[in-house]
């Protein structure tokens, strides 16, 4: 409304502009762009210009090799088209491979679901299922709970009371989300608080929806970002012992869905096929990120 004003009566506030600062936009508060994302997926949306003798000069090399890498792992060159439902086989081995190495325990590539956005409401049917959900927490968590028909719940400190007080009001709850690196706060949990929350979620048969889009934003040099997924394995918990759901993301991203059941999976893919695919720009991007040009040292 403030926006409509300003533009329809220019001097009425004693400011021209709005800053929007509500959601992750640091590009709109001026935040430069990533060249060597942007310019790969300029190479794939319109790879005539691979053709082109000037390409050579207005884009890096690496940029070039990356963008025709990743073309022919899509079916028809072409990102103007819709592709496997969980996302391009090509594509999804490359964060596999990228998991694996960050984290030293193997990645399966059919583990990986490509997304517009995560959202926990697939464990959702009706509004007898909860959610737990620390607080601050990310909106659009509590919104899609809503959204669905479920029931938040709320408080880390108190997650046992919190979970013993759902049962009594019959509600069954079903998962825990965790976000680590925190959003909003940044706040990065200790590798025993992990172990403390995989334990309880084990013990209580809990989905655990770790959301760590933030893991590149660690900021305090003694601390670091340990995966759930890494947790749990150097814990001696494997796929039978854990339900686990890793996010990452830059808006668009993938889940990584690891200790389920043939027919749950089943019915996670159904979903997704719902939405028929995520946007392949989205999914070379969320490729690119896990997989960036490496530094390379080299003695003179």
């Amino acid at each position: 409304k403030l926006q409509q004003e300003i533009q329809a009566k220019p001097k009425a506030y004693p400011f021209q502009e709005i800053l929007y600062c509500n959601i992750g936009n640091p590009q709109s508060l001026g935040q430069k762009s990533i060249t060597f994302f942007r310019e790969v997926l300029a190479l794939c949306d319109h790879p005539a210009i691979l053709a082109k003798s000037e390409t050579q000069a207005l884009f890096s090399v690496d940029s070039i090799e990356r963008a025709r890498k990743i073309l022919d792992q899509i079916p028809g060159r072409a990102t103007g088209a819709y592709s496997h439902s969980q996302g391009i086989k090509g594509l999804r081995d490359t964060i596999a491979a990228a998991i694996e190495a960050h984290d030293g325990f193997p990645a399966d590539p059919n583990d990986i679901f490509m997304t517009d956005g995560a959202s926990p409401a697939l464990l959702i049917r009706s509004e007898k299922d909860g959610i737990l959900c620390p607080i601050p927490q990310y909106p659009l968590y509590s919104a899609s709970i809503a959204l669905h028909g479920g029931t938040l719940g709320l408080e880390v400190s108190e997650l046992k009371k919190q979970l013993q007080e759902a049962k009594s009001n019959g509600i069954t709850v079903r998962a825990l989300i965790v976000i680590n690196p925190g959003n909003p706060t940044g706040q990065v949990l200790a590798e025993e608080n992990q172990k403390a929350i995989v334990e309880f979620c084990k013990e209580e048969g809990l989905v655990l929806l770790a959301d760590e889009v933030y893991q590149e934003n660690v900021y305090v040099p003694e601390k670091k970002f340990h995966s759930f997924k890494k947790v749990a394995r150097s814990m001696g918990y494997g796929e039978k012992d854990i339900h686990l759901v890793s996010f990452q993301s830059v808006s668009k991203g993938y889940m990584e869905v690891t200790g389920f059941g043939a027919d749950v999976r089943e019915h996670i893919y159904k979903l997704a096929s719902v939405n028929l695919c995520s946007n392949i720009t989205g999914q070379i991007l969320a490729s690119i990120v896990m997989s960036p040009p490496k530094v390379i040292s080299f003695a003179i």
